[in-house]
């Protein structure tokens, strides 16, 4: 197995993921499919974390503590209480609870907090850890792992040029470029995948006396703060369709901050070690595309994971290898061939 990589391995979307495993937290009700393919990752998330921790020799701060989901007004605790309905239809453990309840889980959530939702089963790692630890057990496993090197073409069934115009021979190309998937050359026109980059802003958050202020991640209408193991937050995120704009804004870093302030005081004591800016990589009906492409057999994609790039990986894996031994086990819901014919 080869990987070619034009920037450093894991140095875009992964880097600036924040890492949640939460599909009981995001789950909608207008994406049956991607609930169940979610749910079906988060229980091999664990082992997948343990065997990747043993491989590589490095951890990936998988933790398991649960989402704290809170309103604030009485808007957002009625849509909480929408939420709870949902997740009890599709029998996910979910609990109510009162603010004095959201604040003996949490104590540094200001008191506020309009009503919390328990998600105790949602986990979440550090996804910058992950891909180290990757790419270590990656390479122990004898990949050749090649960054820095920039894909000039595909060409389907014989492998992949590199923008120096060397030739790397594969019988089977897998397409996992995140947001440049849909744009990357040599992909025939009808075998292209419509996948657009939505931007993401989010801040890097450290706390010098060291982790405490939350224990799980706490979400909110339109934002997070995810701890790590060793005081580090993150603190998101902004969702803006600007093309392949990565350029960090002043309104966005102040939103952020109100917003988290608002509900954790104590954010505006943390220091800020990271001001980031990233790119989901969607589909039109938000669900990945994973799979061999019907039009070009030799291309197997792995791509179009939207907000749930982090949470995928294990069943992703699992697929693409089943695919890529002649297993072709992919849900029709999840493959390629749901955009045959559809413009990139």
């Amino acid at each position: 197995m080869c990987v070619l990589d034009r920037g450093a391995l894991g140095s875009a979307t992964s880097n600036v993921a924040a890492g949640m495993l939460a599909p009981i937290s995001e789950a909608d009700a207008g994406e049956r499919a991607l609930l169940a393919l979610g749910l079906d990752s988060a229980r091999r998330w664990p082992a997948f974390a343990a065997e990747l921790e043993d491989a590589s020799g490095l951890r990936v701060d998988h933790r398991t503590r649960g989402t704290l989901l809170v309103a604030r007004d009485r808007d957002e605790a009625e849509a909480l209480e929408r939420e709870l309905a949902l997740r009890r239809r599709f029998e996910l453990r979910a609990e109510r609870v009162l603010p004095s309840q959201a604040r003996r889980l949490e104590p540094a959530l200001a008191p506020t907090v309009r009503l919390g939702l328990d998600v105790p089963d949602d986990h979440a790692v550090d996804p910058r850890l992950t891909a180290a630890a990757l790419a270590r057990a990656a390479e122990r496993a004898g990949a050749v792992l090649r960054p820095g090197t920039e894909v000039a073409e595909v060409l389907a069934g014989e492998g992949a040029r590199a923008a120096s115009g060397e030739l790397v021979r594969a019988a089977q190309v897998v397409v996992a470029a995140g947001p440049w998937s849909g744009v990357v050359p040599g992909v025939p026109e009808d075998a292209r995948i419509p996948v657009r980059p939505v931007k993401g802003q989010s801040l890097r958050l450290r706390d010098p006396a060291g982790p405490g202020l939350i224990d799980r991640v706490v979400r909110w209408d339109g934002g997070y703060l995810v701890p790590r193991s060793d005081g580090r937050y993150v603190l998101g995120a902004t969702s803006e369709e600007q093309g392949f704009d990565t350029r960090i804004t002043g309104g966005a870093v102040h939103d952020l901050l109100r917003d988290g302030a608002e509900l954790v005081p104590g954010v505006l004591e943390l220091e800020v070690e990271e001001l980031i800016a990233g790119l989901r990589p969607a589909t039109p009906d938000n669900v990945p595309v994973i799979g061999r492409s019907p039009v070009a057999p030799g291309l197997v994609w792995a791509t179009g994971h939207y907000r749930n790039g982090v949470l995928l990986t294990p069943v992703t894996a699992d697929l693409v290898a089943a695919t890529l031994c002649g297993e072709e086990a992919v849900d029709a819901a999840y493959g390629p061939q749901r955009f045959v014919g559809v413009a990139a």
